[in-house]
């Protein structure tokens, strides 16, 4: 955010900061409960009850910049060692459930739920990738239109909020280890943002393993987004070009794995490390603040019944394999 449009932005990070601080505070006096669910539970209440006031829009839509940096400081926390003793299993196993849930709700898009031909793909970029940012890189390949667009997302965000919830409690209920729980959810939620979230409601362990499992779903959008461009250009003449990958390629994962270099080569001391971990936490707050404050239950109310059962019988099954996969291999 440049420093001519701080002015603007400060009222929003202001009120994320506040929300942020609250939920911190709060969280102190309820046991059992996360103060990053917190901020999104306070913002989203904010949200559905007063609306996020005009004079801090600018500010909040600064969330996801936030969160991005978060998780680039992250990378202070992963150690070679994590890194050599699971990280190969991982990014196969990552591979291996994107293809399958991209391919699983193609085939029941097109099949038993008779969805048009872009939409179901980019449900299914949605829900195999990385949320809304997947929809819209994809979209941008296959030539979608604002309909489908609006369609397929609104479906993402309102899984989103349902997964934020339910997948804590579902973790809490099968009483699964912090490493487990963090690559079962870094494998099935669909937004980083929530995944990192429902990671730290369960632990510092968890939420590690979460966005670390998430970041290596997360690099495969430039492969998706060329797969669709070249099939959908099976009629046409264009292709994706070397550009349009590289602007939708999430950048930041190079930065948290320059962090994480960083730290593992000695290039910074005990108290920088202690240091990094406590800004990546705050960075985290204000964004799931952020996050909150743009969940509207309304919208989400518009959703059709078809595209939520289609994702909803992925989810489930993605997920369900997935935790038979990692109880396996792990």
């Amino acid at each position: 955010m440049g420093s001519a449009r701080l002015p603007n932005r400060l009222p929003g990070l202001v009120l994320l900061g506040l929300v942020a601080l609250g939920a911190n505070l709060a969280a102190a006096h309820i046991p059992g409960v996360s103060d990053l669910i917190l901020a999104v539970a306070v913002g989203a209440l904010i949200s559905n009850l007063v609306g996020t006031p005009a004079w801090a829009q600018a500010g909040v839509d600064t969330h996801k910049l936030l969160l991005e940096i978060g998780i680039v400081l992250l990378g202070a926390r992963l150690t070679l060692g994590q890194v050599l003793e699971t990280g190969p299993l991982v990014a196969g196993l990552v591979v291996v459930v994107v293809a399958f849930g991209v391919l699983f709700i193609e085939v029941l898009s097109r099949t038993l739920f008779d969805l048009g031909e872009r939409t179901g793909s980019l449900l299914a970029a949605g829900s195999s990738i990385c949320g809304v940012s997947a929809v819209v890189a994809v979209a941008g390949g296959i030539d979608a239109d604002e309909n489908e667009i609006a369609y397929a997302a609104a479906t993402v965000l309102l899984f989103d909020a349902v997964t934020l919830v339910a997948f804590p409690i579902a973790g809490e209920g099968l009483v699964l280890s912090g490493r487990t729980f963090g690559i079962w959810v870094g494998l099935s939620m669909f937004s980083t943002g929530p995944v990192a979230a429902a990671g730290f409601a369960h632990s510092g362990i968890a939420g590690q393993w979460a966005t670390l499992t998430k970041l290596v779903r997360n690099s495969l959008i430039g492969a998706v987004v060329l797969a669709y461009s070249v099939y959908y250009a099976r009629s046409r003449a264009e292709r994706a070009g070397i550009g349009e990958l590289w602007t939708r390629f999430p950048k930041f994962v190079f930065g948290f794995l320059a962090v994480a270099a960083l730290v593992n080569l000695g290039g910074a001391t005990a108290t920088q490390v202690a240091s990094i971990d406590a800004a990546a936490d705050w960075l985290f707050a204000l964004a799931f603040a952020g996050l909150g404050l743009e969940i509207r239950l309304a919208e989400m109310r518009q959703v059709g019944f078809a595209p939520v059962l289609l994702v909803l019988v992925s989810l489930v099954t993605v997920s369900t394999l997935s935790l038979v996969a990692i109880a396996l291999l792990f």
